[in-house]
Parts: C-alpha cells; sequence; structure tokens
C-alpha cells in the first residue's frame, strides 16, 4: 500500500510543479510586449528525502532585450530605440506543450495508482 501511495504523492507533486511552469510560460506569454520584461524560468528538482518533484526558484532569463525602434513611443531614447522584451512566442508555445504533456503523463500516472489503490481495497473487502 505505501508504494501506492508514495506512486499518488510523486505523481501530484509533478503535476504540481508543471502547473507552475505554465503560470510563468502565461505570464511571458501575456508580457511579450511589454518594455523592458525579462522572461521567467523555472526549473525542476527532486526534493531531499522525499523524491517528490518541486520547482526551484524562478530566476529571470538574462539573454539580451530586443531593440524595438519607435521614435514616437515616450520610452524611446534620441535615436529611436527602446528596450522590448526577450521573450520568444514559439520558445513558449514549445515549453507549454511539454509542460502540458507532462502534466497528462503524471495525471495518468495518479489515475492508474488511484484505480489500483481502489482495487485493492474492493479485494480487501471480499
Amino acid at each position: 500500500m505505501n508504494d501506492l501511495t508514495t506512486s499518488l504523492s510523486l505523481a501530484a507533486s509533478g503535476m504540481e510543479a508543471q502547473a507552475q511552469r505554465l503560470r510563468h510560460v502565461s505570464e511571458n506569454i501575456a508580457n511579450a510586449d511589454t518594455p523592458g520584461y525579462h522572461r521567467k524560468i523555472v526549473g525542476f528538482q527532486e526534493a531531499m528525502d522525499s523524491g517528490l518533484v518541486e520547482t526551484t526558484p524562478v530566476h529571470l532569463d538574462q539573454t539580451a532585450l530586443e531593440s524595438v525602434y519607435d521614435p514616437g513611443n515616450p520610452l524611446a531614447d534620441e535615436s529611436g530605440h527602446y528596450d522590448g522584451s526577450n521573450v520568444d512566442l514559439v520558445i513558449e508555445i514549445a515549453d507549454a506543450r511539454e509542460a502540458q504533456r507532462s502534466y497528462e503523463a503524471n495525471l495518468k500516472l495518479f489515475d492508474q495508482a488511484r484505480q489500483m489503490t481502489s482495487s485493492l481495497f474492493e479485494l480487501l473487502r471480499r
């Protein structure tokens, strides 16, 4: 029984980590046109003693911001340029798909462990 509850915990921690990743991807997409916005990146690590998945602290992508030419923008300097964001929508969409698929895989694992637990309880009742 302990292995089944461990499987449920591992799958739930994986789903929570991927949900947090999707939140940050959504923020990045929403702020793709915000001047000076740095893309947020979240990583994953294994918890020390439990083996559960947890996210690392969020850090900002330090790649150079896109230089946008718009002399009419109030943020523009003397040359008519201002700093855009470093969000690449293609990368964000790919990250969102990967997070979605990982979430679905963890959900299937969770459902399988739940069904096995339910079957075990049914056998014990007989």
